[in-house]
């Protein structure tokens, strides 16, 4: 009996280790974990404009007073967050120049931003809000309108970078192609202006 026992002592003193060490070579490792990559759905962009101002007020050059149109060009800045896939707010400032008969128009402004995400790199949007607008007569050298007021427009977006349409603002350079109200039927000579602007993003 004494000697079964120190034999079965024996036998779980060799099989009990080789059993762990051969459990612990068929465990899988443990995972890291794994951590998120984030960004931050901010995003700046730049661009050119134009612009096309109409007034009847008698200080352009040469209307008469009369209708008259004029065009000119300029750049444009954005800065905006994106809150969801489907809304956004933006900051603008714009300010079109070089016309030699009328007039010089600057504007800022801040907008609400819905949006639409028509494809993985495409998303189409609606600008609504609120600035301000001057645009100088070059003939008299002196504003024709001066004022804040209501503002609104649409666009398009293109991202360059590998997107997945939700609006999430993967890091990495677009473009944009929008029209801008900024007056309808203002100040002297009931004045109008509309621009539209083109360039480039980048997203955070």
């Amino acid at each position: 009996m004494l000697k079964s026992k120190i034999f079965l002592a024996l036998l779980l003193s060799v099989v009990v280790p080789f059993s762990l060490l051969h459990a612990g070579k068929d465990a899988a490792p443990a995972e890291s974990p794994v951590i998120p990559v984030t960004t931050i759905p901010f995003y700046v962009g730049i661009g050119g404009v134009w612009s096309i101002t109409s007034t009847n007020c008698p200080c352009a050059q040469g209307s008469g007073g009369r209708k008259y149109d004029n065009s000119n060009f300029g750049g444009i800045l954005r800065l905006g967050y994106d809150f969801n896939p489907f809304f956004g707010i933006e900051a603008r400032f714009l300010k079109s120049k070089y016309s030699k008969k009328f007039a010089e128009t600057s504007h800022y402004g801040l907008y609400l931003k819905p949006q639409v995400h028509i494809s993985d790199a495409v998303n189409i949007y609606g600008l609504l809000g609120y600035g301000k607008t001057r645009i100088d007569c070059t003939y008299k050298k002196k504003p024709i309108y001066d004022s804040y007021g209501f503002s609104f427009g649409a666009g398009m977006e293109y991202d360059f970078v590998s997107a997945d349409g939700q609006g999430d603002a993967e890091e990495g350079w677009g473009m944009f192609l929008d029209y801008q109200n900024i007056l309808w039927d203002k100040g002297q000579g009931k004045t109008r202006s509309n621009v539209f602007s083109a360039g480039i993003t980048y997203d955070f």
